[in-house]
């Protein structure tokens, strides 16, 4: 029996000792564009587009789709190994490796898909970018900037629920870029094709993940189908 397993248990210890150097290492995404058409993640957006879904019932999926947005977003963290204590053996045991990542919300609408991102992350260092967008010239103005320290050091995740004319998008990375950020991933729940494009040309580094890309805005820079303002179905406010 001894000599029967032998191979295997050799083969087995060579594994182990070969664990760490298998882990994910950081590289940065490749796609401009990730669309996640996991089934979970399109029932809900679907749900979120009716126009009779209730506010109470809007804001839960939000933070649902968030978490599996999060997900997507998220996958290639960087790891290493740490040693624990398991009630068996020690082990060396994955982690995440580096500082803590920063989400960083554009006002108002962002906090929809922030609060259900620090359920799955609660660690995570948390920004807030304030921006409105002028309705005669479509263009952002902002009125807040809140961020953590050591940008430079962090993978930065900006969560805003629409990428429509993208303005606001392209304006609030710029100000994270001042602040020293070079990491930067945008997570979103819709964009429009022009939202894209503007984001592409203002910022081909920083990937964009998102549910759905929809047909096209309209005259006033909505999505289309979309699911009207974010902001307001989420609060309540319209």
């Amino acid at each position: 029996m001894a000599g029967i397993c032998a191979p295997a248990i050799a083969r087995a210890a060579h594994i182990c000792k070969d664990y760490a150097s298998h882990l994910p290492k950081e590289r940065p995404m490749q796609q401009h564009l990730t669309i996640v058409k996991h089934p979970l993640v399109q029932h809900k957006l679907t749900l979120m587009r009716e126009k009779d879904t209730s506010t109470a019932v809007f804001r839960q999926l939000l933070r649902e789709i968030s978490q599996l947005l999060a997900y997507e977003v998220t996958h290639e963290l960087p790891m290493t190994t740490r040693e624990i204590e398991t009630p068996m053996q020690e082990m060396d045991a994955p982690v995440l490796a580096g500082r803590k990542l920063a989400l960083i919300s554009i006002l108002r609408a962002g906090n929809g898909l922030l609060d259900g991102m620090l359920e799955l992350i609660p660690s995570a260092r948390v920004g807030f970018v304030g921006l409105y967008r002028d309705e005669a010239t479509l263009k952002p103005v902002q009125y807040y900037f809140k961020v953590p320290d050591q940008l430079a050091k962090r993978l930065v995740i900006v969560v805003d629920p629409m990428l429509a004319t993208g303005n606001s998008s392209a304006a609030a990375v710029d100000l994270l870029k001042q602040a020293g950020a070079t990491d930067i991933r945008f997570l979103c729940l819709l964009a429009s094709p022009e939202g894209v494009a503007r984001m592409k040309e203002a910022h081909p580094d920083v990937p964009i993940v998102t549910a759905s890309l929809d047909d096209r805005l309209d005259e006033k820079g909505y999505i289309l189908p979309g699911l009207g303002d974010a902001g307001d179905r989420m609060f309540g406010t319209k």
